[in-house]
């Protein structure tokens, strides 16, 4: 049966409208996004399919561009606009990131890595570059591949600080496997960096490590 012949309260659509996003299944999101199915499925039994075939929402989301348009019903144009979507999205979590004190909004600023890190293959070294009073300057990704303190140069992470005019820095990688432990090269790297930085009088207020769940805190551990 097409959606259109559905029970007004029950069409995604109308769902949202009426009760708000957060009250939509993940199938039923998707089925928005996607907007119509194929003949003789509905956009709400082809995201069910798609949901089935990828495992999760999190690994449709995450799938490339060749991944993506292998099921039917997909292709690059819907690739580009989902992209964009998740693009969006971590724009806004990160102009809302601006507007506060890092320190005071630990939630926005794991918020904001996850969305930016989470979902890569490779790892990848990235900083928060912060003013005196702990607001966000820049964001920027330093460094791609093995992280360890022999392929992260703190002459680099230091010729951006300088750049940005930062007094704080939170340092954040990725760990791909999805265990957010720190590593003892992790350990190493942060105290490598930290000793760098405060020759220049910048600190180093926490080294985050990206995961499955949530973001493990080296400050929070007693690690620094």
């Amino acid at each position: 049966m097409p959606i259109t012949d559905w029970p007004i309260s029950e069409r995604p659509r109308e769902k949202l409208l009426s009760q708000g996003a957060p009250a939509l299944s993940d199938a039923e999101l998707l089925a928005i996004f996607l907007r119509t199915g194929l003949p003789g499925c509905s956009a709400v039994d082809l995201a069910r399919q798609l949901l089935t075939r990828f495992g999760s929402l999190r690994a449709l989301l995450q799938a490339d561009l060749r991944q993506f348009s292998a099921h039917a019903g997909l292709g690059p144009a819907k690739y580009a606009q989902l992209q964009a979507v998740l693009e969006m999205g971590r724009r806004h979590l990160f102009e809302d990131l601006k507007r506060g004190d890092a320190l005071t909004s630990p939630g926005a600023v794991r918020q904001f890595l996850r969305a930016r890190l989470a979902a890569l293959p490779h790892e990848v070294f990235a900083c928060l570059f912060l003013d005196n009073q702990h607001r966000v300057i820049a964001f920027e990704e330093l460094f791609r591949g093995t992280i360890d303190s022999a392929s992260v140069y703190p002459r680099e992470v230091l010729k951006r600080a300088l750049a940005h005019n930062a007094a704080a820095l939170i340092l954040t990688h990725n760990h791909p496997s999805g265990v957010a432990e720190p590593s003892q090269a992790d350990l190493q790297l942060t105290r490598r960096l930290r000793e760098s930085l405060a020759l220049l009088d910048i600190r180093v207020l926490d080294h985050l490590v990206i995961g499955d769940g949530d973001p493990v805190s080296m400050a929070e551990r007693g690690l620094l």
